[in-house]
C-alpha cells in the first residue's frame, strides 16, 4: 500500500520524444505543430490525456524558430485557453531549470499542472529551402507571454567575438586542451581517451530509439578526420561536436501528487524530483579562474547531493550535459563520477541529436523511462548553457523525498571563488594557458589561444601562421612563452 504523500509533492508523470525525418520536407510539422504532438503524446505516456485541458502552465524551451508566444498557441490548441504561458531565453540549462522551478511553485501552491516542452525543425526546414520548397509556418506576432523564464544575458563579450570566439565550436575545445594539460597528457593520449569516452556514448545513442543518429562509432572512428568526419576544432572531429541538424521535440508533464491522483496517473507512472540546484560561472569565459574546471558545477553539486541526503556513489543513473567532451569531463569531475562509468541516457548531442536548448527535455524524459523500469534508484540530470556557463542539476527517483522537493540556487556561494582579470589592450610577452586550431573543409584556419599576462591577467591570441598551427597539433603549446601584438596575433618564443 502507497505511504501518503503532501498532495502539494511535484512529480513528473508523463514524458514524450518526437522526431520526423519525412521524404518530403514539405510533409514535415512546423516547430510548434511539433511541440503540440510532443505535449499530446506525454499526456498519453501519463495515461491521462484528460490533464490537457486543465494545463495552467506551459513553458516553452527557446528556440530557432519566430513565435513570440509559442505556449499560447500550445495551450489553445490542446483545450487549455487560460494557462499561463512561459517563455525562456537562450541556455541549454533551461529545462531543468524549468523543472526546478515548476517543482517549486507545484510545492508552495502556485500552480497544479505545468507542460515543459521544447522543438526544433531545422533539418526539415534546410531541406525545404533547398529543394525550393515554400513551407509556411504559423504567424504570431505582438503576442507575449505572461512570464519571460529567467534572464538574457550574453554568454561572451565583443572582444571575445573580435578575436575569433563566438560560438561553442570555438571556447570547447580551448578548453579541452586545458584539460590535457591538466592531466599531463600527450596529445596521442589525450585524444585516444576522449575518443574512448565519446565512443561510449555512440553505443548508448545506438540503442536509444530517439536518438537521431544511430550509426555506431568505434573511437578510432571517432578521432580520425576522414571519410566526412573532418577536423573541427582541434582536437575534435565533426563527430565530437553536438549536431543541431535535425527535427525533434519533447515534453514533460509535472503536476502536485493531488492533481496526478485526480486524474487517475497510476502511480507506476510517477517520478519525482527530489531535489535541485541552479548557478552560474562568470559569464564572460575571459574571467574564469581557470579554463578546465567549474566551480557552478561544483558548488551546485555539492548542494544538491546536500539537499537530497545522497552522494555520487548513491546514484545508478546519470545523464551528464554532452555537448562537447570537455563539457562533460568538467561536470563529472566536479560531480564526483567516474568517466569510466556510462554518464548518458541517450547518447548525447552529437548522437542523439542536440536540438539547441533542448537537448535536457529529452535527457530528462530518457531519465524517467529508465527510472520506471529501475524502481527506487537515484537518478542524477545535469545541464549546461553557454560554454560551461550556466548550470542546473537535478536528483529524480520513483520513490518521493523524505523531506519533500528541495531546490537551492547558489550562485552567492560561486561569486565568492576569485575570478581573473581581463587585459584587452595588453601587448608583450605572454604564456600560453589553452588553445586550439579552427578548421575549415581545406585545413587548418586560425588558432585560438587564451595566454596570461605576467600580471596573470588573461587576454586572446591569434594566428594563422600554418607551422605554428601544425606545431600546436603536434606539441603541447600550453605553458609556451611567447607575446602578441596589438592585433592579437602570438609568436612563440624560440
Amino acid at each position: 500500500m502507497n505511504a501518503p504523500l503532501d498532495p502539494r509533492t511535484p512529480v513528473i508523470v508523463g514524458v514524450a520524444q518526437r522526431s520526423q525525418r519525412p521524404d518530403d520536407p514539405g510533409d514535415a510539422l512546423e516547430a510548434v505543430a511539433l511541440m503540440q504532438a510532443a505535449t499530446e503524446a506525454a499526456a498519453d505516456d501519463a495515461g491521462a490525456p484528460d490533464l490537457l485541458s486543465s494545463l495552467d502552465t506551459v513553458a516553452v524551451v527557446y528556440g530557432a524558430w519566430r513565435y513570440s508566444d509559442p505556449g499560447r498557441l500550445i495551450a489553445d490548441a490542446v483545450g487549455s485557453p487560460e494557462a499561463t504561458t512561459l517563455l525562456s531565453y537562450h541556455g541549454g540549462n533551461t529545462p531543468q531549470s524549468y523543472v526546478n522551478a515548476m517543482a517549486s511553485r507545484i510545492r508552495e501552491g502556485q500552480i497544479d499542472t505545468a507542460v515543459i516542452v521544447g522543438a526544433e525543425t531545422i533539418w526539415s526546414r534546410r531541406r525545404a529551402r533547398r529543394a525550393g520548397i515554400d513551407r509556411p509556418a504559423t504567424e504570431q506576432v505582438d503576442v507575449e507571454p505572461t512570464e519571460r523564464f529567467q534572464s538574457d544575458v550574453s554568454m561572451s563579450t565583443e572582444f571575445e567575438k573580435s578575436r575569433g570566439l563566438e560560438q561553442p565550436i570555438n571556447f570547447y575545445p580551448v578548453f579541452e586542451s586545458a584539460i590535457r594539460a591538466a592531466n599531463g597528457e600527450t596529445h596521442d593520449e589525450h585524444r585516444r581517451r576522449v575518443a574512448k569516452l565519446w565512443a561510449g556514448f555512440n553505443a548508448v545513442a545506438a540503442d536509444n530509439p530517439n536518438a537521431w543518429t544511430r550509426t555506431p562509432m568505434d573511437a578510432a572512428a571517432i578521432m580520425s578526420p576522414d571519410h566526412g568526419n573532418r577536423m573541427v576544432g582541434y582536437p575534435y572531429t565533426k563527430a565530437m561536436n553536438s549536431n543541431w541538424d535535425l527535427d525533434q521535440g519533447a515534453a514533460l508533464i509535472m503536476c502536485s501528487a493531488s492533481a496526478a491522483e485526480a486524474a487517475g496517473v497510476a502511480r507506476d507512472r510517477w517520478v519525482f524530483p527530489h531535489a535541485g540546484t541552479d548557478a552560474h560561472d562568470t559569464y564572460s569565459v575571459s574571467n574564469r579562474r581557470d579554463l578546465h574546471s567549474s566551480p557552478a558545477i561544483a558548488e551546485a553539486g555539492r548542494r544538491l547531493f546536500e539537499l537530497a541526503g545522497v552522494g555520487a556513489d548513491d546514484l545508478a543513473h546519470v545523464d551528464v550535459y554532452s555537448c562537447f567532451p570537455s563539457a562533460v569531463q568538467i561536470s563529472a569531475t566536479e560531480l564526483g563520477l567516474g568517466l569510466d562509468r556510462q554518464l548518458t541516457q541517450t547518447g548525447g548531442l552529437t548522437f542523439a541529436g542536440g536540438p539547441l536548448n533542448n537537448y535536457v527535455t529529452h535527457s530528462i524524459a530518457a531519465m524517467v523511462d529508465t527510472l520506471r523500469e529501475d524502481a527506487g534508484a537515484m537518478g542524477l540530470v545535469t545541464a549546461n548553457g553557454g560554454y560551461i556557463t550556466k548550470h542546473a542539476l537535478g536528483l529524480y527517483s520513483t520513490n518521493p523525498p523524505a523531506q519533500g522537493f528541495r531546490h537551492d540556487d547558489v550562485q552567492d556561494a560561486v561569486d565568492a571563488v576569485p575570478s581573473t582579470e581581463l587585459d584587452a589592450d595588453y601587448t608583450g610577452d605572454v604564456t600560453i594557458e589553452a588553445y586550439t586550431v579552427m578548421h575549415g573543409h581545406d585545413g587548418p584556419e586560425k588558432l585560438l589561444a587564451a595566454v596570461r599576462t605576467p600580471a596573470q591577467a588573461r587576454t586572446w591570441a591569434t594566428s594563422a601562421e600554418p607551422a605554428l598551427m601544425e606545431h600546436a597539433m603536434e606539441t603541447e603549446l600550453v605553458g609556451r612563452a611567447g607575446s602578441i601584438d596589438a592585433e592579437g596575433t602570438v609568436v612563440l618564443d624560440d
